[in-house]
């Protein structure tokens, strides 16, 4: 315990400003950078804050649980650029996740699909099974096209805690837990909607933004 606290003590967490509607090309390419590398790092939503990193580098994974303290048997959500790079995550993709991906993306809609095999096991919680969402954010969209490929996101704080709505709020939250954070001010959207749709049924994990009564609208057309 000693060591791990040692540790977080020499992580030193930078704090860059940014538009959330015209985010600094500068700033996303250090996100970019950091990420690349490993690191872990908090940007603004379109649904509060996230914590993002690389789910293909277990030391990014390993990092994002630790900066949490987060249980290792909880799944790591993803944000995805498009419906398209889902494809290359998911085992399968269903009539019903399309129809959800044309209706609510991009937007506060996370999936539950079955994990590809080239997913590792320890960023769906070995699980096998992964969230995934499309989120309305300039500051995703721009960090996604640098890096060509998904990122974790799971929310900015340490768990059992309330999510920062704010960059300030991150900061004073995760100092020395994460390299860096993309502070846009508040951010204040409704948290993302949860929809398990890996089996052959569908359920509603945690309602958010997008309503219980509306995701059973779409889905009464399959």
């Amino acid at each position: 315990m000693a060591v791990g606290v040692l540790r977080w003590l020499r992580v030193p967490t930078d704090l860059i400003e940014i538009d959330q509607q015209s985010p600094d090309g500068d700033a996303l390419d250090r996100a970019a950078d950091a990420i690349r590398a490993g690191r872990v790092v908090a940007i603004p939503t379109d649904a509060l804050y996230a914590l993002v990193a690389d789910p293909f580098s277990l030391r990014a994974v390993r990092e994002v649980y630790r900066a949490k303290g987060r249980e290792i048997n909880r799944a790591l959500p993803m944000l995805v650029s498009d419906a398209m790079m889902v494809e290359e995550l998911a085992r399968e993709i269903t009539p019903r996740f399309r129809l959800l991906a044309r209706k609510f993306w991009p937007g506060p809609l996370t999936m539950i699909l079955q994990a590809a095999a080239g997913i590792p096991l320890r960023a769906t919680g070995n699980t096998g099974r992964l969230g995934v969402r499309h989120a309305e954010s300039r500051v995703v969209d721009g960090l996604l096209e640098r890096l060509g490929q998904p990122v974790i996101a799971t929310s900015a704080n340490i768990s059992g805690h309330p999510t920062c709505s704010s960059g300030i709020e991150v900061f004073g939250m995760m100092d020395g837990r994460v390299d860096l954070v993309l502070d846009g001010g508040f951010c204040g959207g409704v948290g993302a909607t949860t929809i398990d749709i890996s089996g052959s049924g569908w359920k509603v994990l945690k309602e958010g933004a997008v309503l219980t009564r509306e995701l059973a609208e779409c889905l009464d057309i399959e």
